[in-house]
C-alpha cells in the first residue's frame, strides 16, 4: 500500500506541476523542435523529453524556424536509418549557420555509437544524450550555454521515467503510448538495441495504471503498452530482470508479469482499447494469450517478429527459438484467440543464408499467412555479434531479390486476409480524416486493420460499426451501419 500511495503522490505532484510548467513556458518563451525516427519507443521517449524540457521553459513547436533547440531522436536498427539522420543533421546545420543561437542535439540510439564523430569531427551537434539520460538535459543545455561539450550516454540499471507525465506530441488525441519496460536482454546477434538501451528493467505497475487512468480521463480511447520486449515485463519491486533470482521469496511470490499487467490495465480502463508492442516469441507465455482472450478491450492483434523461417538461421541470429517452436506458438494463438491478427518482422539475406533457408522463410509465411509485416534486407550493425563474428557474405542483389520475394508473398497473404473480411461488420475506432479524401474517415479494427468509410457525422474517437464492402491488400473500405 505504501508503494501505491507513493506512486499516486508522484502522479499528483506531476499534475499539480502542470500550472508551474505553463508559467515557465510563458515566462521564458523558448521552443524546442523534436523529430523522432524509428520505433514507437522513440516517439514515446520524445514525449518524455518534451515534459522534462517544459519544466525548463521550453514549449514545443512544429515549425523549426521558431525553435531555439532542435532535437533528433534517432534509430540505429539499420544503416539506412542512421544515414537519414546524418543527412538531416547536415541540412539543419545549413540553417543553423544562418541562426547562430540555435542549439542542435542528438538523442536516442545513435548517441553512444557516433557521439565523438558528430561532436568533434563533423561538429554537427552541440549535445548528445542517450536514452537513459534525458533527465540530465537541463544540465547538458547549461553546459552548451557555457561553451562546453555536452554528452551523457550512460546506461542506467534503474531509470524507467515512471515518475514523468509525458507531453503528448502531435497526436490525434485518440491513441497514446505508455512505456512499460526499457532495454533488452535477448542479445540477438544482429541487433544493436541491448548496446544502446541497456539491460531489461520494468516500470512500477501502479505508475502504469495511473498513466492509463489519466489518459482515459483526458479522452484517449486507445493505449499501446511499449517495450523492446513487453513479454519480459517483470516487476518485483524494482531492479534488472536478470537480478530477479536474487530477490526475496516474498518479492518473487508477488511479482507482476506481463499477463498480470494486461489484466490490470484492461480492468483499470475498461472503455479504452489496449494494444502492446513488441513481443518476442521465446518469451510469450500462454498466460498472455489467455489475458487477451479474456478481455474484450485488449485488441486481438499480436506483432510477433520471427526474422527468418529457417531454424539454422534462427540459431545464428540467437533468437532463442526454432521454426517449429514458433509454429507451435502460432497454433496456440489461433486456438486460444480465434481470428487473432498476426504481423511479423523479417530479415532477408542474413549471413550464410542459403536458398533453402530462404525457401523455409517463404514456406513459414505460407503456414502463418500474416496480416501484414515489416520486411528488410540485412544490414550489418557495429558492435553486434554478427558484425564481429560473421561475414556479411550475401551479395546485395541476392538480398534484394529475396526481400522482393518476401514482400510479394506478404502482399498475396495480406490481400487474402482482407478479402476474407469483405461482407463482415467490424467496430472501428476513428482516428482521423482519410489522406485521400476529406469526405472520408479512417480508423482501425481490433485486428489493427485500417478501415476507410464516409465521414457523415462521425468524428475522431468515435467507435463505429462499419460493414466492409471492398478492400485492397492494406485497407478495408465500407460504410457505417446501425
Amino acid at each position: 500500500m505504501q508503494e501505491v500511495n507513493e506512486v499516486k503522490k508522484q502522479m499528483e505532484e506531476s499534475r499539480q506541476g502542470e500550472a508551474t510548467v505553463i508559467e515557465a513556458i510563458q515566462e521564458n518563451n523558448k521552443h524546442v523542435y523534436i523529430e523522432s525516427y524509428g520505433c514507437q519507443m522513440n516517439f514515446s521517449d520524445s514525449e518524455i523529453v518534451a515534459s522534462i524540457l517544459a519544466k525548463e521553459g521550453y514549449g514545443t513547436t512544429k515549425n523549426i524556424e521558431e525553435a531555439d533547440l532542435v532535437l533528433l531522436n534517432t534509430c540505429s536498427i539499420r544503416d539506412k536509418a542512421e544515414q537519414t539522420v546524418r543527412n538531416r543533421l547536415v541540412h539543419i546545420n545549413k540553417y543553423k549557420r544562418e541562426n547562430g543561437e540555435l542549439k542542435v542535439g542528438l538523442l536516442g540510439c545513435m548517441a553512444e555509437r557516433v557521439k565523438g564523430k558528430l561532436l568533434d569531427e563533423e561538429k554537427l551537434v552541440d549535445l548528445v544524450v542517450g536514452p537513459d539520460a534525458y533527465k540530465d538535459l537541463p544540465n547538458l543545455l547549461r553546459e552548451v550555454d557555457g561553451g562546453r561539450k555536452a554528452v551523457n550516454v550512460i546506461l542506467s540499471k534503474e531509470e524507467t521515467y515512471g515518475d514523468i507525465a509525458p507531453v503528448r506530441l502531435g497526436g490525434n488525441g485518440v491513441t497514446a503510448f505508455i512505456s512499460i519496460t526499457r532495454g533488452c536482454d535477448n542479445m540477438c546477434s544482429f541487433c544493436v538495441v541491448p548496446f544502446t538501451r541497456g539491460r531489461e528493467r520494468s516500470r512500477n505497475p501502479q505508475s502504469i495504471l495511473q498513466e492509463a487512468r489519466d489518459l482515459a480521463d483526458k479522452g484517449y480511447k486507445e493505449i499501446t503498452l511499449l517495450g523492446q520486449n513487453v513479454d519480459s515485463y517483470l516487476w518485483y519491486g524494482g531492479g534488472l530482470k536478470k537480478d530477479f533470482a536474487k530477490a526475496s521469496e516474498a518479492a518473487q511470490a508477488s511479482a507482476v508479469r506481463f499477463g498480470d499487467l494486461l489484466r490490470m490495465v484492461a480492468k483499470e480502463v475498461p472503455d479504452v482499447r489496449i494494444r502492446f508492442s513488441t513481443s518476442n516469441p521465446q518469451d510469450m507465455s500462454d498466460d498472455v494469450l489467455y489475458a487477451i482472450a479474456e478481455n474484450d478491450n485488449i485488441c486481438k492483434y499480436i506483432h510477433l517478429p520471427v526474422q527468418s523461417g529457417s531454424t539454422k538461421v534462427l540459431a545464428e541470429m540467437k533468437r532463442g527459438h526454432t521454426r517449429e517452436e514458433y509454429m507451435e506458438l502460432i497454433d496456440r494463438i489461433n486456438r486460444i484467440i480465434p481470428g487473432c491478427a498476426i504481423s511479423h518482422d523479417m530479415i532477408a539475406g542474413f549471413p550464410n543464408e542459403t536458398e533453402e533457408d530462404h525457401q523455409d522463410t517463404l514456406s513459414l509465411m505460407d503456414y502463418v499467412k500474416y496480416d501484414f509485416g515489416y520486411m528488410f534486407y540485412y544490414s550489418e550493425r557495429p558492435n553486434t555479434y554478427a558484425a564481429k563474428k560473421m561475414e556479411d557474405n550475401i551479395p546485395l542483389e541476392i538480398k534484394k531479390r529475396r526481400l522482393n520475394e518476401i514482400i510479394a508473398k506478404q502482399q498475396v497473404h495480406g490481400l487474402e486476409r482482407n478479402q476474407a473480411k469483405v461482407g463482415n461488420t467490424y467496430e472501428v475506432l476513428v482516428e482521423g480524416v482519410s489522406k485521400k479524401s476529406k469526405e472520408e474517415l479512417f480508423g482501425r479494427t481490433t485486428h489493427n486493420t485500417v478501415v476507410v468509410f464516409p465521414k457523415e457525422n462521425f468524428k475522431p474517437g468515435d467507435l463505429v460499426n462499419v460493414k466492409v464492402n471492398s478492400c485492397t491488400g492494406a485497407t478495408l473500405k465500407g460504410e457505417a451501419v446501425a
